[in-house]
């Protein structure tokens, strides 16, 4: 028992230091043969912190497709069950550092049976989309933040970080490569899953001293392919999505897997989906996979948006934080979204599921939805609550007065009507 607790702590020291993060910011991805380095390790045979090397753009390998795919009829879709004629793909080793990126054909992974991911649950991942606009330039939204999440889901789980913009390079090249996959029909665009795995073929809880990261893409539809259909939602108390200190606020495979049940629970009854509640006084957190928007009226005519914070036990969404930011510059007058109220407050503060009920019954419900990559904005007209329905309004389209018009703007920017920096041309 001693000679493994030696090996356990030997281990995680020497692992330890790869979690630290990035750092020093390269000076352009341009610049020929450029190293990116954000890893440290300590050399087993001097004892030395040694940098290691971080994901470089520069040494991509590209293998085309020998047997391109037919891109199916945008009809055809349905959401990620279709993937595109290429992946990409970068290892890491703990003594090595991240190796050369490799954009190659789709193809299986072929893993031991003893693999990290299969037994510890070292897997993250994360959601972006790519976009094409009336004149066939094609972006992606916002995939700064979806690095600086990635590396934030790695640190918890004590597996390595990597450099964000070098990355997101990658993304683009990835999808320049296969950007026709992108239906050119309005609502289409193509879905983005970076994921990082555990590949050391070893049994023992411990940092995995190898790793695969992946990026795969989908083209997809719109989430509402004939309207808006608000969804219902079922009020779990029966199961717990996360507490504080656990793994609530990271995009981690292991918060997924344990949703499934409740999810599951939800449908049984009748609900669409599952609404997360916390706590005794039943504090909402999450709509699913999603984040929870409430909307309430004042006795004074003021439109409160609310989100719950962000308190170590719920995701910070990339579209929770357009959806805040776009309301929160629309009531401070620094730009004007079309149709929103201009008696708007904007609030990030607890919310329960009992202040939700009573402002139902008393008439100043104004809406509820969720907010997520896939659906973007998605409206509720009905909630479970202790054996009742908490009915939620909803206008003739689905949708409510503040959440139609932030979703025609947002979704403005990521399809290109609207410019703004958040869409980044690949």
């Amino acid at each position: 028992m001693s000679s493994t607790l030696r090996s356990m702590r030997l281990s995680a020291t020497r692992c330890r230091s790869f979690a630290a993060g990035p750092s020093h910011a390269h000076q352009s991805l341009k610049i020929a043969n450029a190293r990116y380095n954000s890893s440290v390790s300590r050399d087993p045979m001097t004892g030395e912190l040694a940098k290691l090397p971080d994901i470089d753009p520069s040494l991509l390998q590209v293998v085309k497709t020998d047997s391109p795919k037919d891109v199916p009829h945008p009809s055809n879709l349905v959401f990620g069950h279709t993937f595109t004629d290429h992946m990409l793909t970068v290892p890491w080793q703990m003594l090595e550092g991240w190796g050369a990126p490799k954009i190659q054909p789709f193809n299986s992974l072929s893993l031991p049976p003893s693999a990290t991911v299969f037994h510890y649950a070292h897997c993250l991942f994360e959601g972006l989309k790519a976009y094409r606009d009336t004149n066939g330039k094609v972006t992606l939204f916002r995939p700064d933040m979806n690095m600086k999440r990635m590396n934030r889901t790695a640190e918890r789980v004590a597996m390595p970080t990597f450099n964000s913009d070098a990355m997101v390079e990658l993304l683009k090249q990835l999808v320049r490569l296969d950007k026709h996959w992108i239906p050119n029909q309005p609502g289409y665009s193509l879905y983005i899953r970076p994921t990082m795995i555990g590949t050391q073929a070893a049994l023992g809880i411990a940092p995995p001293k190898e790793v695969l990261l992946f990026v795969i893409c989908s083209p997809v539809g719109p989430y509402y392919p004939q309207g808006f259909k608000p969804v219902a939602l079922y009020g779990t108390t029966e199961y717990v999505r996360a507490a504080p200190g656990g793994i609530g606020a990271y995009k981690l495979g292991a918060n997924y897997a344990a949703g499934v049940a409740a999810q599951k629970a939800a449908a049984e009854k009748g609900y669409v989906q599952n609404l997360w509640l916390h706590g005794p006084d039943h504090h909402i957190t999450e709509v699913g996979t999603m984040n929870a928007f409430v909307v309430f009226k004042k006795p004074d005519g003021t439109i409160e948006l609310v989100t719950p914070p962000l308190d170590g036990m719920i995701l910070p969404g990339v579209t929770r934080d357009s959806v805040l930011t776009l309301a929160q510059e629309h009531a401070a007058g620094l730009i004007e979204i079309p149709e929103l109220t201009n008696k708007l407050v904007v609030s990030e503060r607890p919310v329960t599921m009992g202040e939700v009920k009573e402002a139902a019954e008393k008439g100043n419900l104004v809406e509820f939805f969720g907010t997520g990559t896939a659906a973007v904005i998605s409206p509720v007209d009905r909630i479970g609550y202790l054996g009742k329905d908490v009915q939620i309004p909803t206008g003739p389209d689905g949708m409510g007065p503040v959440s139609r018009p932030l979703w025609k703007y947002l979704t403005g920017i990521q399809t290109g009507t609207i410019a703004h920096p958040w869409a980044v041309e690949v």
